[in-house]
């Protein structure tokens, strides 16, 4: 009888005590062709948009926190989820609203690449502008979000790298002509003071993040809520390229993916690609892109009937797509 009040009792204890791990697992996919409660996801303003067809999903991995002993390990054992320990993704002494909020960082930045990116593929005429700025700013007061940046020290900038390396030749702690427009006015010259950047001292760091904004007179909008992380870029990027150009990338098929994208179009890697292909193959999709660094992975572990393809680029997922449409193979991951 005491064996089996006190099995009762751990039972009981393991049933309601938090485990220090994480469950990670299939999360939300969303068609970024298509809208969200009303909004599209992927639109353009001031530029030739064009029908598409079929899906462009994006995919996440989900995160169950919170979880009790005897839950965490019924999950674990069901195969259909990961255990993980809780510091890997909550570190000691952040809140989740503090993890949250970094994760909203990661995406407005993936965000910002994935129309640089898209950008860059058409051919599109280009501005630098502040993306945002960073907390405690040395440019706070001066410089706003949106804020086109045309010249350093009355050298013209044209490109993201182009700033950057005109800042390279800054010395911190010495006034900097910046000439900017800003809300579509004129021209003007604004001074900043730059300070030691907080991983270079010896670097003038501007504390704002640049981005590259289409034409005056032009928007791309990407907006999709309650989503974290810098992994959808490559096919934001995707939606815009098939959104602003005449003929519809997929063909009409359910496509999804995932993947990390630069301003420039390089497809980086990406973490929990089992769980998104899983996800991805039970919505109906049919095709699946894959950063070609998370190819041995996703060979390994994809889904029955789940056409794998591997890219390294914007260009290549394109590229990829329209073979795809003209009844040809693609580069794969098998």
């Amino acid at each position: 009888m005491t064996a089996l009040l006190v099995l009762l009792g751990l039972v009981a204890v393991g049933a309601v005590v938090p485990a220090p791990v994480v469950a990670l697992g299939p999360g939300p996919t969303f068609d970024t062709l298509g809208d969200v409660d009303g909004t599209p996801v992927v639109s353009a303003e001031g530029l030739p948009t064009y029908p598409t067809e079929g899906h462009l999903n994006m995919t996440t991995v989900g995160v169950t926190d919170g979880v009790s002993t005897l839950r965490a390990l019924g999950m674990w054992a069901s195969g259909d989820y990961r255990l993980a320990p809780r510091y890997t993704l909550y570190q000691p002494g952040m809140s989740v609203e503090q993890v949250t909020a970094e994760n909203q960082v990661e995406f407005d930045g993936s965000i910002a690449n994935a129309e640089a990116a898209a950008l860059t593929y058409l051919g599109l005429p280009t501005r630098v502008t502040v993306g945002a700025l960073t907390d405690g700013s040395p440019s706070a007061g001066v410089l706003e979000a949106g804020d086109e940046i045309r010249a350093v020290a009355g050298s013209p900038v044209t490109s993201v790298q182009g700033l950057l390396d005109a800042l390279a030749r800054v010395r911190p702690d010495e006034p900097l002509e910046l000439t900017i427009v800003r809300d579509g006015g004129a021209p003007r010259d604004v001074s900043v003071t730059p300070r030691g950047h907080p991983d270079d001292p010896d670097r003038a760091f501007l504390g704002i993040t640049p981005a590259t904004s289409p034409a005056d007179g032009q928007r791309l909008s990407i907006t999709l809520g309650d989503v974290g992380g810098p992994s959808a870029g490559l096919m934001f990027s995707l939606a815009l390229v098939d959104k602003l150009t005449p003929d519809p990338l997929t063909g009409g098929r359910f496509v999804a993916g995932t993947g990390t994208v630069t301003p420039e179009g390089d497809v980086g890697p990406i973490s929990g690609i089992r769980f998104k292909m899983l996800r991805a193959q039970e919505v109906g999709a049919q095709t699946f892109l894959v950063p070609a660094a998370n190819c041995a992975e996703a060979a390994a572990e994809a889904p029955g009937g789940l056409q794998l393809v591997r890219v390294g680029t914007l260009g290549e997922a394109v590229d990829a797509l329209e073979t795809l449409d003209r009844g040809g193979t693609p580069a794969s991951c098998g």
